[in-house]
């Protein structure tokens, strides 16, 4: 996840975290979210879904907003329809994303069919949904297709969403393979899978890979930690005797995982952030380090999560890209701890807008869809004047959704 592409959206206002009052983004006033869904003239509707695809950034986000905050009885069917027969393919795609935050049963239907798309992004979506909302009768569909999917951005979410069926005996020995054949790019992203859900059955393959010195080094690692085997610590304390600076701080994070000195493996990991963010010529271990503490992040660390924000809001890059990427992934794997997080900062504008620059540098839309439906959501729920209605506010007027 670490390695997505960095760039930096100029339309979401987060010039180096300047974007600091609620409400406030641009020199411009970022209107009162509306309390509830709305009703919508079927024309508006119908002219908002057409713009999905539109070029202009500022066009399609003002689309996308519409249509999340129309009544569910409007949306999913004119959504649905987009998804079926829309004439631009990427319009079938953000259709199919923003179908998902209205929690319809129809949506699930809609996703078997997306699984034989040939647009790529369709299969993608409905891959990382059939991760997040497992059902055994895809599980045959997706085996199948691990033998045909090789789009760079679409098998990893066919491999993600197979480890969400980790009890499966084949499904144990198709990824146990993957780990161990095919591309480095590939490989690191069932590695991943494998750790973030804890696939103990293939803990003897990992163990293996983490003593190659390589790229995929700091993944196997990251695995054995979140597997959790307190037999990891071996390899993993060998390891930290002789590898390399820039390592250090995956292994350390992996070890505090397994629950050994964790406070100190995580100091460990904030200093070498801290120095590598003031010394220039550090920028790996300054890309280690963050990383490392958005994996504590989303393994339920707050101090990692607060550390990041910490460093990261006052800085400049290359400092302050690898540092938002961590909170956006921490925002998307762990959303509760984000928001626990975020609620007890006394200065959040700078915060969030530090998170909003890292969500620009993910392609993760249908993580993205999830995070943003359960803010939305979470508004709409919260009291009127209460800190979780005021958090929520501020959230959507950032990050532009």
């Amino acid at each position: 996840m670490f390695a997505s592409v960095l760039r930096t959206s100029s339309a979401r206002c987060v010039l180096s975290g300047l974007c600091v009052a609620v409400g406030l983004c641009g020199g411009a006033v970022t209107a009162q979210e509306p309390t509830a869904p709305q009703s919508m003239q079927a024309s508006d509707l119908q002219a908002a879904i057409d713009q999905l695809g539109n070029l202009d950034y500022d066009t399609r986000t003002s689309a996308s907003r519409t249509v999340r905050r129309t009544v569910g009885a409007q949306a999913v069917p004119a959504l649905l329809e987009a998804v079926a027969s829309h004439v631009d393919g990427y319009v079938r795609y953000r259709a199919l994303v923003l179908l998902t935050g209205f929690n319809d049963p129809r949506t699930k239907d809609a996703m078997r069919e997306s699984l034989a798309s040939p647009n790529d992004r369709l299969r993608s979506v409905a891959y990382s949904f059939f991760e997040y909302n497992t059902d055994r009768e895809v599980l045959p569909t997706l085996m199948a297709q691990l033998g045909t999917e090789f789009a760079e951005f679409v098998r990893p979410s066919l491999t993600r969403a197979l480890a969400a069926y980790g009890d499966d005996p084949a499904v144990q020995g198709t990824l146990v393979r993957e780990a161990l054949r095919g591309e480095d790019f590939f490989r690191s992203g069932v590695i991943e899978a494998l750790g973030d859900y804890k696939a103990a059955y293939a803990f003897d393959t990992i163990s293996e890979i983490v003593k190659l010195d390589g790229p995929l080094q700091d993944d196997a690692a990251f695995a054995l930690g979140k597997i959790g085997d307190p037999r990891a610590l071996e390899a993993l304390a060998s390891l930290q005797r002789t590898s390399s600076r820039e390592r250090q701080p995956a292994i350390a994070a992996s070890i505090c995982l397994l629950g050994v000195n964790c406070g100190s493996h995580e100091r460990y990991n904030v200093e070498m952030l801290r120095f590598a963010d003031v010394n220039p010529g550090y920028q790996e271990l300054l890309r280690a380090s963050a990383g490392a503490l958005g994996v504590l992040g989303v393994a339920g660390h707050a101090t990692a999560v607060t550390t990041l924000f910490d460093v990261g809001i006052p800085s400049q890059d290359p400092t302050r890209a690898p540092v938002a990427l961590a909170l956006a992934t921490v925002a998307l794997r762990n959303t509760p701890l984000m928001l626990r997080v975020l609620e007890k900062r006394a200065e959040r504008g700078g915060a969030l807008s530090l998170m909003a620059e890292g969500f620009d540098m993910l392609e993760e839309d249908l993580s993205k869809e999830r995070f943003f439906s359960l803010v939305r959501r979470s508004y709409w729920q919260a009291e009127e004047g209460s800190p979780t209605r005021d958090l929520m506010q501020t959230l959507i007027g950032i990050l532009d959704f």
